[in-house]
């Protein structure tokens, strides 16, 4: 197999054509490889890391009729035939950035047990994880809140929404933004990615 390139801004601009089968076909040709190849790459990584087979699932993009898609992405999760309706993690770009997360989506039932160990949990989480690392409660949003400047509240909010919202849902992760020297140095990403899982196992094990 070839080595991991990274991503450069060509990889970004696709976010940038305007059309849905223009953007997918430059998506597909140039963007999906990459995706297909961490997917490979990081699937024992995390396997070890869960302590269960984690399997590879790149975003396809296709119940889209008419809109482009803004984001794309590579997950991986404890079953063969989907992710959503698991706790995941993830690696993705939008037109700004690459995240790199666990997530929890509306699909999943696992969302309550989440708020509940995040809930008994919660000083310590916020002790360990990264200042850095950011929380949002939205996947098609590009947005989040920095896990540094949160308060007590911010947290008793995400986990009081994921106990009675049916559809909430919860990321949590590393955002690098598009032209970081990191993200054109496949080596360095990769252990980088590898580094970020390491510290978002614990949300992923409160998940169960």
């Amino acid at each position: 197999m070839t080595a991991f390139t990274g991503f450069d801004q060509k990889d970004f601009d696709v976010f940038e054509i305007p059309g849905l089968e223009p953007r997918m076909e430059v998506l597909i040709e140039r963007v999906r490889p990459k995706l297909e190849q961490l997917g490979a790459e990081l699937a024992p990584f995390l396997s070890e890391l869960s302590g269960e087979p984690m399997y590879v699932h790149v975003a396809k993009h296709a119940r889209r009729t008419v809109n482009p898609p803004k984001d794309t992405w590579v997950a991986w999760a404890s079953a063969k035939r989907g992710y959503k309706a698991l706790p995941h993690f993830e690696v993705g770009m939008f037109a700004t950035h690459v995240f790199v997360i666990f997530a929890i989506i509306y699909e999943s039932p696992n969302k309550t047990t989440f708020a509940e160990g995040l809930d008994k949990k919660l000083q310590t989480i916020r002790k360990e994880l990264p200042s850095n690392f950011y929380w949002s409660m939205d996947h098609m949003s590009p947005e989040g809140l920095i896990h540094g400047k949160m308060e007590d509240q911010d947290f008793q909010k995400m986990i009081d929404k994921l106990r009675s919202v049916k559809k909430a849902e919860v990321m949590c992760g590393l955002r690098i933004n598009a032209g970081e020297d990191v993200l054109k140095d496949g080596e360095q990403l990769l252990e980088t990615i590898r580094n970020t899982f390491k510290k978002l196992t614990p949300l992923y094990q409160i998940a169960f």
